[in-house]
């Protein structure tokens, strides 16, 4: 779904931050401690939980580490190298996301039903959840928390060339940039460019200059100068 395209965080960005700021002063002020109320209140629960061995503290941490740097993220860098390298895979990429994806033994929860989307050399593509936070977790991990935001969410549709330059990211005023809004039914994997220079590698280094936000398209895929 292309919501838009061509549309300043930093005042939002600026605005969160302070509020963020003023939050954590009054949360410190009147708790006392280093928690926010809603963090307090997922303790508590765990707390609670492992007292009546219904859960295992340890076992939750392995889970969470695992969605965040293991799962997600290096799965979803495997499908863009391979794209990167087999033309056919690439081909397949596009008609059929899900199932490309899942020869690679990448599927399951939030990730059911995919479309992958190519930066191209005069496109750069964007992925939000305007209604909640839909993300792709078999080939990302757990959504990081400014996905989730409501100043990502709005702001990524009204002025998403103002977004990526909060991310450090600066595009040329001639690339559009097409948004797609991730949903129940269906998510979205950007396919970031291949850099310059990386035709000698091989699909495992090839990954290692993909990141997670290079996937969601608040970034660009790194050069192998920045390996060294």
């Amino acid at each position: 779904m292309l919501l838009g395209e061509d549309f300043d965080l930093h005042e939002e960005h600026r605005d969160h931050n302070h509020i963020h700021s003023h939050d954590h002063h009054d949360d410190h002020h009147h708790h006392d401690n280093h928690y926010s109320d809603m963090q307090a209140r997922v303790k508590a629960l765990e707390t609670l939980l492992t007292e009546k061995g219904l859960i295992d503290p340890a076992a939750i941490d392995v889970i969470v580490e695992t969605y965040e740097t293991k799962v997600g993220p290096r799965n979803g860098a495997h499908v863009v190298a391979k794209a990167w390298s087999d033309a056919d895979f690439a081909d397949w990429l596009k008609r059929d996301a899900t199932a490309a994806i899942a020869s690679l033994g990448f599927t399951g929860r939030q990730g059911e039903h995919m479309r992958a989307v190519f930066n191209t050399a005069d496109t750069h593509n964007l992925v939000v959840c305007t209604l909640c936070s839909c993300y792709p977790w078999s080939v990302l991990g757990l959504p990081p928390v400014w996905y989730k935001a409501p100043a990502y969410r709005s702001r990524a549709v009204i002025d998403p060339r103002g977004v990526l330059a909060e991310f450090g990211l600066t595009l040329p005023e001639e690339k559009k940039i097409r948004i797609w809004d991730s949903t129940a039914e269906l998510r979205y994997l950007v396919i970031p460019e291949r850099p310059a220079g990386t035709e000698g590698m091989d699909e495992a280094a090839l990954a290692g200059l993909v990141s997670r936000d290079a996937m969601i398209g608040t970034a660009i895929a790194g050069s192998p100068e920045a390996l060294r």
